[in-house]
């Protein structure tokens, strides 16, 4: 594997609804086995079924629940004469929206409700409100991070 260039991040387009990049990242990780056409039913039904449920619409609340499930610090493994240390990093604004989007769906998939447009309304909901099991994993590592602060002075 080459060491010396650099890799260009790949554009993606916007998606044919909403028009709208960050949406088309987030079908692309619902995404199982190249199945696109059914990532975006259940992305599109759940966000209806928000907009059902809520009375807002169900975009801004999308919006709403990802911005609140985006981490400011993580930790990362430092090797230090012999030890590691985890070291309280920054997110990267990129990162920050791709472990968003992957907590909201790992927590949906989680859920017990019967379909999966279901538990992914169910769970943009709870994001946009401040609570569920995506906004728990937020929260375990910023505690994490701010457990680790003594180890800062590792940051390279």
């Amino acid at each position: 594997m080459g060491r010396k260039k650099f890799v260009r991040k790949r554009e993606i387009l916007p998606d044919p609804k909403f028009n709208d990049a960050v949406v088309a990242k987030f079908i692309n990780s619902i995404m199982e086995c190249g199945k696109r056409s059914t990532a975006e039913t259940i992305f599109y039904s759940s966000i209806d079924t928000v907009q059902t449920r809520t009375g807002e619409e169900g975009i801004k609340l999308f919006k709403k629940g990802l911005e609140n499930l985006k981490p400011l610090l993580e930790v990362k493994s430092r090797r230090v004469g012999g030890a590691t240390y985890q070291v309280p990093v920054e997110v990267k604004p990129a990162r920050r929206q791709s472990l968003a989007s992957r907590w909201m769906i790992e927590a949906a998939r989680k859920r017990p409700e019967h379909s999966m447009q279901e538990r992914l309304a169910a769970e943009i909901i709870e994001a946009s409100n401040g609570r569920g099991g995506a906004m728990k994993k937020r929260e375990d590592v910023h505690k994490m991070a701010e457990a680790n602060k003594a180890f800062a002075h590792y940051r390279w």
